[in-house]
């Protein structure tokens, strides 16, 4: 582990330390890890740049939760949100699904797969009529190290992705 020292106006400093309290971080420095791989991964994921420049620097492969809230009485926002799962099963790794009140249900689905079709897929998901709340985490990563087959289909050959540290 390398260390490292940052000076801080005494008014960064101060609104850093309430930051970190109210998110219940136990030190400064896990803090600063955090907001750092947060930078790091959105840098990585191109999300901070703008669109010309995204897709040069962008990890090929990223997993995503997705978060969004409808009302289940309108059948065609289920009928749309389900669809739209459907349309993309292989990006869909699960699903959940939880009943706020007796109108609104909140979903979480997490995405794996290439960047680009996460990325769009998760967009739409968020941007459906009648869909509300909705919020999008894109986290890269990077071939774990190995590649293997099963014996359960010919040719079957994944690699294995994690994120980045």
């Amino acid at each position: 582990m390398q260390r490292f020292t940052i000076s801080l106006d005494d008014d960064l400093a101060l609104q850093f330390d309430e930051f970190i309290a109210n998110k219940g971080y136990v030190n400064r420095s896990e803090a600063v890890r955090d907001l750092i791989r947060s930078s790091l991964g959105s840098a990585t994921l191109g999300q901070d740049e703008a669109p010309s420049k995204k897709r040069a620097k962008e990890k090929p492969w990223c997993v995503a939760s997705v978060s969004y809230v409808y009302n289940h009485h309108e059948q065609t926002v289920a009928s749309r949100v389900l669809g739209l799962q459907h349309d993309h099963h292989d990006l869909v790794i699960t699903s959940l699904h939880t009943h706020l009140d007796h109108d609104n249900c909140m979903e979480t689905v997490v995405l794996r797969g290439p960047t680009e079709a996460v990325r769009t897929c998760a967009e739409h998901l968020v941007a459906l009529r009648g869909v509300r709340h909705g919020s999008v985490h894109l986290v890269p990563l990077d071939a774990g190290g190995h590649s293997h087959s099963h014996a359960h289909g010919a040719g079957d050959v994944h690699t294995h992705l994690k994120p980045r540290n």
